[in-house]
C-alpha cells in the first residue's frame, strides 16, 4: 500500500458524491470508487434509441428559490455546484388519475390544494382543513425540535409532535376523513417512500407535503445525470480521484480501525477513513472479513427488513403528451382505494394488477427534455426483490414481458392513445436495480422505515468500527434529498474527528 488517501469513498451515488466533494473542499486527498462506468447510482440516464431516459428522478424536494432558498439548494451553493445547474419549479404538486376519466390535479400552493380538494370533496372540507394544518404543525414541530436542534425540546412545547410522531399515516387519515377515495388521494405520496399507509409513520405523509408545498418540486434540466456529473466534476476540480469500472472487494480493518481497501483487481489501497455508498449490508457482510463487526450491530441490522424494489417502465413516444392526454407533469395513477395490508401484499407479487403507481412526463416541465415533436414517460411501481430471484432464468424474460403488458394495460386504461404512440420501451425489474445498484434484492430505499425504524430511531453515518462511515438511504432517510445531504454529514464527521486528533 504504497499510496495513502485522507479518505475513500466506495461508491458514486448521491451520498458518496457528495461526501467526496466536501471532503476534497477541506483540502483532503480523496479517492472515489466507483463499480459502474458512470457516476450517480440512482441519479443515471441511460440512451435508447434517440431518447435519454431518466431512471429514478421524479421531483426534487428542499430546493426552495434563489430568494427563499431551501436546505438542498444552499447544501448544492456551499459545494460550488449551483451555478453549473438549471431548475426549473414544477407548478403542480402532483396529478391522481383513475380510469373512467377521474383527474384531480393539485397545485403547489397549500391554499390551492385545499380548496381543489374541498370543491370535490365538499362533505369533508373541514376534514381537509384539518388534515393540512395538522400536517403544518407537525412538520413545524419537528424542524424546531430537531432539524434546529431545541435544547429545551418536550410535550409541552411540542404537543403535535409528541402526540402523532409514533401514529401510522392510516391511523391519522382514518380519524379525521371518511371518503376512502379521498384517502387514498392524499396519501399517495407512500409511493415515494416504500410503504403503505398502514404501515407508514404520519411523520412522513407531514413532511413531504411540507417540504414540496413550501420549497416546492422541481425538475433539473438534463436530468439527475446532470446532477451527477457536476458534483463529480466540481470534486475532481478541487483535486479528488475517480476511479470507474472499480469496485472494492473489501474494506480493510486492523484493531477496530479502518486501514484501506482492496480493489476487485487486487489493488490495496490505504487511508484511516473510509465512506461506504454501499448498503450497510454489503458493507458489513461482503466487505469486511468475518469477525470483525461487532455483534450487536449484526444484530441491530438483522432486526430491520429491506425495502421494496421497483418495475419500471422507461416510454418513449413519438408525440407531445398532451397529444395522448397527458397534461400534468407528476401522476398517480389509481384504480384501488383500498386501504388495507393488502397493498402491502400486492407487492409481494409477480404481476402487475390495481397497486398504486407514478407515472411522470418530465417534458411537460422541460420541452427540451425529449427529441422536438416526442416525449417520455417514466411509469413505477413498487414490487419486492424477493419473488423475482425466484423466477428461473429460463422464464424471466416471459415473466418480465408479462408484467411490462399488465402495467402498460393499465397505463392505456386511463390514456388509450399511448399505445399507439410507442417508439421506445425499456423495462427494469427489482432484478435490474440488484444488478445496476448492488443493493440486495434491488432494495431502493434501503431498509423500511416502520414504526421502530423511523427517523427517531436511526442509526446514523457513524459506525462502531473507527474510521467508517456511511452515506447513504441505508443508515438514514431515503430519497434524493436525504441522500445528498447524507453525504455531507459522513463528510463532517470525518473532519470533525480529523480537527480532534
Amino acid at each position: 500500500m504504497d499510496t495513502k488517501y485522507d479518505a475513500i469513498v466506495v461508491g458514486a451515488g448521491n451520498g458518496g458524491m457528495t461526501a467526496s466533494a466536501a471532503l476534497t473542499q477541506k483540502g483532503l486527498n480523496v479517492l472515489l470508487l466507483e463499480r459502474h462506468n458512470i457516476p450517480g447510482g440512482c441519479a443515471t440516464s441511460f440512451c435508447r434509441g434517440r431518447f435519454e431516459f431518466e431512471v429514478a428522478l421524479h421531483q426534487l424536494s428542499g430546493m426552495g428559490t434563489a430568494e427563499q432558498p431551501g436546505p438542498l439548494r444552499l447544501m448544492l451553493g456551499s459545494l460550488g455546484v449551483i451555478d453549473d445547474l438549471e431548475f426549473v419549479e414544477m407548478p403542480d404538486l402532483y396529478n391522481v388519475a383513475m380510469p373512467g376519466g377521474f383527474s384531480l390535479p393539485l397545485k403547489t400552493q397549500k391554499d390551492e390544494v385545499v380548496a381543489t380538494l374541498k370543491e370535490r370533496f365538499p362533505h369533508e372540507s373541514g376534514a381537509i382543513d384539518e388534515f393540512f394544518d395538522l400536517a403544518y404543525r407537525y412538520a413545524n414541530e419537528f424542524l424546531a425540535a430537531f432539524y434546529f436542534k431545541d435544547p429545551e425540546a418536550s410535550r409541552e412545547k411540542y404537543p403535535t409532535l409528541y402526540a402523532y410522531a409514533f401514529k401510522t399515516a392510516a391511523e391519522v387519515l382514518d380519524r379525521i376523513f371518511t371518503d376512502p377515495l379521498l384517502k387514498a388521494i392524499v396519501s399517495v405520496y407512500w409511493g415515494y417512500l416504500g410503504l403503505p399507509p398502514t404501515r407508514l409513520s404520519f411523520a412522513y405523509i407531514a413532511m413531504l407535503y411540507f417540504t414540496y408545498m413550501e420549497f416546492k418540486p422541481f425538475h433539473l434540466k438534463g436530468g439527475s445525470q446532470a446532477l451527477s456529473n457536476a458534483i463529480v466534476n466540481r470534486f475532481m476540480a478541487n483535486g479528488g480521484t475517480v476511479r470507474y469500472n472499480c469496485g472494492v472487494r473489501e474494506i480493510i480493518v486492523e484493531g477496530g480501525k479502518v486501514r484501506g481497501v482492496v480493489t476487485e483487481a487486487g489493488e490495496r489501497i490505504a487511508s484511516d477513513y473510509v465512506v461506504s455508498n454501499a448498503s450497510q449490508v454489503s458493507t458489513y457482510v461482503q466487505l469486511i472479513a468475518p469477525g470483525i463487526v461487532p455483534e450487536e450491530a449484526l444484530t441491530e441490522m438483522g432486526g430491520r427488513s429491506l425495502s421494496p424494489s421497483a418495475f419500471v417502465l422507461f416510454i418513449g413516444l413519438d408525440c407531445e403528451p398532451e397529444a395522448v392526454g397527458i397534461t400534468e407533469t407528476t401522476n398517480f395513477l389509481l384504480e384501488n382505494t383500498n386501504f388495507t395490508d393488502e397493498i402491502f401484499n400486492q407487492m409481494r407479487r409477480l404481476d402487475i394488477d390495481d397497486q398504486l403507481m407514478v407515472m411522470s412526463c418530465y417534458d411537460l416541465a422541460d420541452r427540451d427534455f425529449s427529441p422536438p415533436g416526442t416525449c417520455q414517460l417514466n411509469v413505477v411501481t413498487l414490487k419486492y426483490g424477493e419473488p423475482w430471484l425466484r423466477v428461473p432464468a429460463s422464464q424471466y424474460a416471459q415473466v418480465k414481458y408479462r408484467c411490462a403488458e399488465g402495467m402498460l394495460d393499465r397505463v392505456k386504461a386511463i390514456y388509450p392513445d399511448v399505445g399507439s404512440h410507442i417508439e421506445e420501451l425499456e423495462v427494469a425489474t427489482p432484478l435490474t436495480h440488484m444488478r445496476y445498484l448492488g443493493h440486495p434484492f434491488g432494495a431502493i430505499y434501503g431498509f423500511e422505515e416502520h414504526m421502530k425504524d423511523t427517523m427517531f430511531f436511526q442509526p446514523g453515518r457513524e459506525s462502531p468500527i473507527g474510521g467508517l462511515y456511511f452515506a447513504g438511504g441505508w443508515s438514514g432517510d431515503c430519497g434524493f434529498q436525504p441522500t445528498l445531504e447524507a453525504g455531507m454529514t459522513a463528510a463532517k464527521g470525518i473532519l470533525k474527528e480529523l480537527d480532534a486528533a
